[in-house]
């Protein structure tokens, strides 16, 4: 049994670095949410991302990913599902008038969970994720690299921790600046620019997975 080698499992790790730092939707949440709420709820909302990617890595080594992405119905049921969870999300932040004191922020033992299961769903309702794994993932498989499940399991584990790695270093980067802002009367400006950023999120999120 051969697992896929060097050469093309380095020319995939590029590409994977090339779409994780363009700017998207996980980025702008992750740094939103980690200025606001701090690093350990940043990293949860990490992991979350990460089990979301990974189980279309599983999906598609079993082959449902190109039922999504062949099936007009079931993508657009999946990018509008995602869309509409955005714009709610941003009208939960927009209309929260809880102001938490600055001990608080990034304390609450729940407010990790819900990071998680958002950062989750997010991502489980992101047809763009399926794409990736039928579009871009398939042109590294190697016909004499070994069986298809194997080879499409080992670079979906290098993808999402290649992701996983980038989004950590921008929880760490926002993380190091929430002390510092999320304070006094910033905390209300910052809320709502968290609700703001997630209805670009979802603006962009609709825009890029149209077809």
């Amino acid at each position: 049994m051969n697992l896929p080698d060097l050469n093309p499992l380095l020319a995939f790790a590029l590409t994977c670095v090339i779409i994780e730092i363009t700017p998207g939707p996980n980025m702008t949440y992750l740094a939103a949410l980690s200025l606001w709420n701090g690093m350990r709820t940043g990293f949860a909302a990490v992991a979350g991302i990460a089990l979301g990617l990974m189980t279309y890595g599983v999906v598609a080594a079993l082959g449902l990913a190109a039922l999504i992405d062949n099936s007009p119905l079931l993508y657009g049921l999946l990018r509008w599902a995602g869309v509409a969870y955005l714009l709610w999300l941003a009208w939960e932040s927009w209309a929260s008038e809880r102001e938490a004191s600055p001990d608080v922020i990034g304390g609450n033992d729940d407010r990790p969970w819900l990071a998680f299961r958002r950062g989750l769903i997010t991502n489980l309702l992101n047809p763009k994720a399926a794409v990736f794994y039928v579009a871009v993932l398939p042109e590294f498989i190697r016909a004499d690299g070994g069986p298809l499940l194997l080879q499409t399991l080992v670079l979906s584990v290098a993808y999402v921790g290649i992701a996983t790695a980038i989004h950590s270093a921008i929880v760490a980067l926002a993380g190091t600046l929430q002390a510092s802002v999320a304070t006094g009367s910033r905390r209300r400006t910052i809320r709502r620019g968290l609700a703001l950023a997630l209805v670009g999120i979802a603006i962009w999120f609709a825009a890029s997975t149209g077809r």
